[in-house]
């Protein structure tokens, strides 16, 4: 089977209308749950059809998208009869209606209602884990460090350590951080603040033969090695 991750707008779009020649539930034909459901799409959530049929919430996002109508159409599966579209326009839709729906999403997951859809993912663990050993399995939270399409892809926040990760599957080099802006982290756990780890992180504290380094030990030995560096050179 071809790999989703490196899938043309296109070869998605023929695999969702062969797919759909199964019995399934209204729900299943839905763009929003087929998009979401594909391989490298784990953390986007389902934005509710009634925010993006909401055009208030969609405000400025035309500027950014060239086949916008055409786009939101097929994102709220609503079939467009007015133009035949080419082969070659009918993929740039396609694209188009994943960019369109990345940046809905950006702006989803800032209401109350898509803090709480990303809740339940954060619980279980859908963004992953921290690759930090010391940080013992806490889960992370994807982000943006741009809110700029075509920067930077989605990267993931732990808040046990305060840092920043790649994600560890290629396939999520394709996602566009865009799609989780550079908010979401900290308004989300403004939201739950419950979840803010407390105390002070583990740290790894360095020690030899069981005693801890001191702080001042690196620097002291650099010098050293320096002044035994400059006494070889002299004896030469």
């Amino acid at each position: 089977p071809a790999d989703r991750t490196h899938m043309s707008a296109r070869q998605k779009h023929e695999e969702r209308s062969n797919s759909s020649s199964e019995y399934r539930s209204d729900d299943d034909y839905a763009w929003i749950p087929w998009y979401c459901s594909l391989e490298g799409n784990e953390f986007f959530a389902e934005v509710d059809d009634q925010y993006v049929q909401d055009q208030f919430n969609l405000t400025g996002l035309g500027q950014q998208v060239v086949y916008y109508d055409y786009a939101l159409d097929m994102i709220l599966d609503v079939e467009s009869t007015d133009e035949i579209l080419s082969d070659d326009q009918q993929e740039m839709v396609e694209n188009d209606a994943e960019t369109l729906y990345g940046l809905i999403h950006a702006r989803f997951i800032l209401t109350n209602r898509g803090l709480h859809a990303m809740l339940q993912k954060y619980r279980n663990c859908d963004f992953g884990i921290c690759p930090r050993v010391l940080c013992e399995g806490h889960p992370m939270l994807p982000m943006g460090i741009s809110d700029t399409l075509n920067e930077e892809s989605v990267k993931l926040y732990c808040a046990k350590c305060g840092n920043i990760y790649n994600s560890r599957l290629s396939r999520h080099e394709h996602v566009d951080g865009a799609f989780f802006g550079t908010t979401f982290p900290s308004l989300f756990f403004l939201t739950f603040p419950e979840l803010m780890p407390q105390g002070k992180k583990n740290r790894y504290i360095p020690k030899v033969f069981g005693f801890k380094v001191h702080k001042d030990a690196y620097a002291r030995s650099l010098e050293a090695r320096k002044k035994l560096t400059s006494y070889e050179k002299k004896r030469q």
